[in-house]
């Protein structure tokens, strides 16, 4: 078989192939908020709560992550179940590589920035320079999809970083970084919406910001009052939003067998 004809028989495949990642809707936005806020919440509640500790829980974790994603691989179409699961596994890891490097190595949180924005622009010239295309809605290969879910756990790391960065470091407090981020993300909206904003970097740098949006008010609801909470607690917290997480999940399942 010629160059020309591998060419045309691997887009053929990758035209007529079933996504592996899902469309983004209304719902997609509202489990990636809860699931970064769970990733938050859920990170401390292992950590701290039940005394694990950051090393061996940031371990435990990425076994199970990398588990997941191999189930999720396996698949070569999307599932929500699955590829949800994921999602709040890589929150979860995301959060906890970042605190690492914080609370275990002594990083800066504006180096942990600058360093994991810069991976994840390498992450996306990579991605280009093998698929000449970034778009998400064109995840059809299991290349494409290990650039995404690469991707995804930078945006998770970067997130975190910067989300501490501005309500800690710089001593903005949680509520007021929540608001401060959630402004961001609107104005990407409004931008998108009513002044035609490429829509592949107004998804990514959305997906960017809603990290540090879910873990403030994450935070907001689980941190003690002394410290700027409202003292929920990171078991209720995590509880309340891992519900909210599989009732959607459940709804969307339902609604992908029926279609």
């Amino acid at each position: 078989m010629t160059y020309e004809q591998t060419f045309a028989a691997g887009e053929s495949v990758v035209a007529t192939g079933e996504s592996r990642v899902p469309e983004v809707t209304p719902g997609f936005w509202l489990i990636k908020l809860m699931a970064v806020t769970m990733g938050e919440t859920a990170a401390d509640y292992l950590a701290v709560n039940l005394g694990i500790g950051l090393v061996p829980t940031t371990i435990l974790m990425t076994l199970v992550l990398a588990a997941v994603l191999r189930w999720q691989f396996a698949q070569g179409r999307y599932v929500p179940a699955i590829y949800w699961a994921a999602v709040v596994l890589i929150s979860v890891v995301g959060t906890l590589v970042t605190d690492n490097l914080t609370d275990s190595f002594g990083v800066p949180l504006i180096d942990s920035t600058i360093v994991f924005t810069l991976l994840l622009g390498g992450t996306f010239a990579a991605w280009f320079a093998s698929e000449r295309s970034l778009s998400i809605h064109e995840v059809y290969t299991a290349r494409r999809e290990g650039f995404y879910w690469l991707a995804i756990l930078f945006t998770f790391a970067l997130g975190t970083a910067s989300g501490d960065l501005v309500a800690e470091q710089f001593a903005m407090g949680y509520m007021a970084s929540g608001i401060l981020f959630g402004l961001i993300i609107a104005s990407l909206a409004s931008g998108y919406y009513a002044l035609k904003l490429d829509g592949l970097w107004a998804f990514w740098l959305c997906y960017i910001f809603t990290r540090p949006l879910g873990a403030s008010f994450g935070d907001l609801l689980s941190q003690p009052r002394e410290y700027g909470g409202l003292g929920l607690g990171t078991t209720i917290t995590s509880l309340g939003f891992l519900t909210v997480i599989a009732l959607t999940v459940a709804t969307m399942t339902v609604s992908r067998r029926r279609r």
